[in-house]
């Protein structure tokens, strides 16, 4: 069985590039099959690896409503459930070096309670096939209590230099606890650090929620500029600060 890496964080922290940035990791520098899940409703991990997205979860979710609602009945007497798992298979995308699946957004009402039991239980079956699965959650916990991420064998807890979320993923830290998630190592990376040093305020805050630091990723001005222009980060020169420095933090993972 392969190994499975959940990231998450509060908004805006950078945690979708660096997810980015570790599946280019994992698919350059490590000998394996990766799956990347996007499980953001605000999908754009796509867009950092630079790759189309033509089908999401939130599309399969509207077309099983809609036959529902509709009254069709599925293709080939498949039942609901069936269909679901045949147009989820269907989903997965080919990028470079590794799989995508894309969480989506919902156009319709109705929550993603069925998807997601869906989602975990094909999750389950596929990381079989794969060396590396890769979670990117949504911004804060909803993944998190909703079970997506319910057995992770790393979780990164992605922040910024601000206190308020280093106190965000100390409430995700503890919710995975709460849940009793099956985890294996928990870290905390700090992002968008100015020359990649962190002040005294900022660790007293991560020493006080006992968090475990594993590295610190500087700002770098390189990821604007490519943002700014549509570059996929993943493109990132291996010379740039962010990209640099965050593989050297992976490097000292046993993954």
């Amino acid at each position: 069985m392969g190994k499975t890496i959940a990231v998450a964080g509060k908004g805006g922290t950078g945690k979708t590039s660096l997810t980015g940035l570790l599946i280019n990791y994992l698919a350059t520098e490590k000998s394996g099959k990766v799956i990347a899940v996007d499980a953001d409703a605000n999908a754009n991990l796509n867009e950092v690896l630079g790759e189309k997205i033509d089908i999401t979860l939130g599309a399969i979710k509207e077309d099983v409503n809609r036959r529902e609602r509709d009254g069709n009945s599925f293709p080939g007497g498949m039942t609901k459930a069936q269909y679901m798992k045949y147009r989820l298979s269907t989903a997965i995308s080919e990028g470079d070096g590794y799989d995508l699946l894309v969480m989506g957004r919902s156009e319709g009402t109705g929550c993603y309670c069925y998807v997601n039991g869906i989602l975990r239980e094909q999750l389950d079956t596929i990381s079989n096939s794969y060396d590396y699965l890769v979670i990117d959650n949504e911004a804060g916990m909803e993944h998190l209590s909703r079970g997506t991420s319910k057995s992770v064998d790393v979780l990164l807890l992605v922040s910024d230099c601000s206190r308020r979320s280093i106190q965000a993923v100390a409430r995700i830290r503890d919710l995975a606890l709460e849940l009793k998630l099956k985890i294996g190592d928990l870290y905390l990376i700090v992002n968008k650090a100015p020359n990649g040093q962190l002040n005294d305020g900022i660790m007293e805050e991560i020493n006080k929620y006992n968090l475990n630091l594993l590295g610190v990723v500087p700002m770098d001005d390189n990821i604007y500029e490519y943002d700014s222009n549509g570059k996929p980060l993943v493109d990132l020169p291996i010379d740039s600060p962010s990209k640099k420095t965050f593989h050297e933090i992976l490097s000292n993972l046993n993954i």
